[in-house]
């Protein structure tokens, strides 16, 4: 399965810069990365940073010719499967197979994901 998420342009995909935190943008951020770690086929595009991914897409470049509003976008395997939001846990856990609190919160915390950093 390929998961490929094109979005709106914005400064940077986890939420985290600007005067607020965007929760959406941390929790998709988090999903991401546990997919990845699990090694499912998923990208993200930033209308801002990657053009060339929207301009290469035949679908998401006919999607946003009727307008912006429909960012994010979800394409999964070729096929748009939602617009203008990105897709719930339960959505992802259905695509995946993955049970939802892989990813999602429990009892009010949020996952935790082991990052390393490279000097």
């Amino acid at each position: 399965m390929k998961l490929e998420v094109f979005e709106p342009a914005m400064c940077c995909p986890t939420g985290l810069c600007g005067p607020s935190i965007d929760p959406e943008l941390t929790r998709v951020a988090t999903i991401h990365y546990v997919l990845k770690q699990r090694g499912f086929d998923v990208s993200r595009y930033n209308l801002a940073s990657e053009p060339n991914r929207f301009v290469e897409n035949v679908k998401v470049q006919a999607e946003i010719a009727n307008g912006l509003e429909m960012l994010p976008l979800t394409v999964v395997d070729g096929k748009i499967v939602k617009r203008g939001a990105y897709l719930t846990d339960e959505e992802i856990a259905e695509l995946t197979g993955l049970p939802v609190d892989a990813f999602a919160k429990k009892d009010g915390e949020k996952p935790k994901v082991r990052i390393s950093l490279k000097k």
